[in-house]
Order: structure tokens, then C-alpha cells, then sequence
């Protein structure tokens, strides 16, 4: 047990330190927000309807910054290779380092979510629905990409490689996620999304360390 408290201390000072931590990815988030409304046009009304949506998809976009670095850091310096032959299961160890990114960057881009929906238009009330869908979505984007950033473990165009992996694979939650805030936007049940929504995120949780072990094994190897 207090091996691995140290290993989570140890990714989460990583992740909040190396890479601009959450600022990077929240400025990137507030800039694509901040440019919808030059590209929409003045209708307030179109605002309102796309707020919502177009901050949940941002944060899919922000989520993506800094995952080229969740693994390299380590590979480069041998650190991955001591964590393999540590006496943690490498799965444990890939989700941990997810979890990490999770705190580091998708907590915060579900904190600023709200506030950049209500900017965009979006009525008050929906904000705790944004945020929580915000927050699950985010959970499956920080496990989905580091399943992505360990399948591009020592290659030189490991950024491209990441986002030509991880984009496919997050469709499904920003399609769940929009029609749950479409749902609660027009009066109707989300649940079903919201349901749809949980589930990938659990998969996406109980599946993706063991392909990022998978992925590293085959990296050092």
C-alpha cells in the first residue's frame, strides 16, 4: 500500500508539474470557447443552443495536450523500465498514471465547463448537468488517452500518433455527452445518454490499463 500512495504522489506531481499541468490545457479550453462566438455569429438564440455542446467537445479537444508526455517522460529517462520491474502489476501502474492526468487536466477542464457553457449562452440550470457529464467524460478521456500515449511509446511523431489513436475512440462519450445536455436543454430525460455515458467511462476504466500495459511491455521490449 505505500508503494503504491508513493507512486501516486509521485504521478501526480508529474502531471501537475511537467507540461503546463492543468493551466495549459484550461487556457487552450477557454481560447476555443472564446472563438465560438466570432465564428457563430451575433444570434444569442444559436449561442444558447450550441453552448453547451461545443464546451462539452472543447474539453475532448483540451484533454489531448498533454498526453504525449504520460508516458515519454519516463521512457526516455528508464523510469518506465523500473516501474515494470517493480513489485506493482504494470496495469496498476498505467492506471494510476491515468488517474493522474485525470486530476491534472480533465477535473479542472470539468470545473471551468460550467462557467464557459453559461458564458457561451447556456441557461444556469444545466450547469450541474455540464459539469457532471464533464466530469465522467473526463474520466474515460484520461483512461482512453493514455491507452493512445502508451501505444505511441517511442515514436517521433508520438503527438500526431496519440491524436490519430485517441480521436475515434472519443467519439462515443462527446456523443453521449451532447445528447444528455441536449436532453436536460429541451426538457427531456437524459438518462438514457447519461446511462450510455457511465458505462463507456467504466470500460473505459476497467479495460484501458490493461492495453497500456500491453503497450508498454511491447515498448520495452
Amino acid at each position: 500500500m505505500s508503494g503504491l500512495n508513493a507512486l501516486l504522489r509521485r504521478e501526480l506531481s508529474l502531471a501537475f508539474g511537467g507540461g503546463g499541468g492543468p493551466l495549459l490545457a484550461v487556457a487552450f479550453y477557454a481560447c476555443l470557447t472564446t472563438l465560438l462566438p466570432l465564428a457563430a455569429g451575433r444570434n444569442p438564440q444559436m449561442l444558447g443552443m450550441l453552448g453547451p455542446s461545443v464546451a462539452w467537445l472543447a474539453i475532448a479537444l483540451a484533454s489531448l495536450l498533454s498526453l504525449d508526455r504520460m508516458f515519454e517522460r519516463d521512457f526516455e529517462d528508464g523510469a518506465l523500465d523500473l516501474l515494470a520491474l517493480g513489485p506493482l502489476p504494470l496495469e496498476l501502474v498505467a492506471a494510476v498514471k491515468a488517474l493522474a492526468q485525470f486530476a491534472a487536466v480533465n477535473a479542472p477542464l470539468a470545473v471551468a465547463a460550467p462557467i464557459a457553457a453559461i458564458a457561451l449562452g447556456a441557461a444556469p440550470a444545466l450547469a450541474p448537468m455540464v459539469f457532471f457529464c464533464a466530469l465522467v467524460g473526463g474520466l474515460a478521456f484520461a483512461f482512453v488517452g493514455g491507452l493512445g500515449a502508451a501505444l505511441a511509446i517511442g515514436s517521433r511523431r508520438r503527438g500526431l500518433l496519440v491524436a490519430v489513436v485517441v480521436l475515434p475512440l472519443l467519439s462515443p462519450p462527446v456523443i453521449f455527452g451532447a445528447a444528455a445536455l441536449d436532453a436536460a436543454r429541451d426538457g427531456t430525460s437524459p438518462v438514457t445518454a447519461i446511462t450510455l455515458l457511465c458505462a463507456y467511462a467504466a470500460a473505459a476504466v476497467a479495460l484501458s490499463p490493461v492495453g497500456m500495459a500491453a503497450a508498454i511491455r511491447n515498448a520495452l521490449d
